[in-house]
């Protein structure tokens, strides 16, 4: 009993510095991760029509939204050989999208929509004409805002998953 809660507190706490890998919506359990693709050739990589999935040195995939975002076509889930992937398991990405107003232009009175305008989710908001904001109860965390932002003010991160 004791160690279940520990277990469950633990999951809640990142070490300082600690990443969590983006990795492509699609899958039920993510332990399957480090189990079945280390002997995979990176089928879901090659797939990806916004190449945005990269294979790590430690042969897992994760998301990259330097270039692009998902768009959640399937593609990944279609091509993967092991079952990790799985069109059934469709989820939202395992992130949060933020903004750091400090950087936002809008946030410092230019007029910016760059990453309104990219938004297939209408998930960005604005007061009045500036301070962008992301309405949670829409973002899909897509990631098509990251690369579209021309002062780096917005950033994905990956969070804990409880799969």
């Amino acid at each position: 009993m004791m160690k279940k809660r520990r277990e469950f507190f633990n999951s809640f706490i990142h070490r300082k510095g600690e990443e969590v890998a983006i990795r492509p919506p699609y899958y039920k359990e993510i332990s399957l991760f480090e189990s079945e693709c280390l002997t995979c050739k990176g089928v879901c990589k090659e797939c990806c029509p916004e190449e945005i999935i990269v294979i790590q040195d430690d042969k897992l995939p994760k998301l990259d939204f330097g270039n692009g975002g998902c768009t959640y076509c399937d593609e990944c889930a279609k091509a993967c050989e092991f079952g990790v992937l799985e069109i059934d398991n469709r989820r939202l990405i395992n992130a949060k999208v933020t903004i750091d107003i400090t950087k936002c232009l809008s946030w410092n009175k230019t007029m910016c929509f760059s990453c309104k305008d990219v938004c297939l989710d209408d998930a960005v908001k604005f007061l009045a004409l500036f301070r962008a904001e992301i309405d949670y109860e829409k973002c899909t965390n897509c990631g098509f805002c990251v690369s579209a932002c021309p002062v780096g003010a917005i950033s994905v991160k990956g969070v804990v998953d409880g799969s």
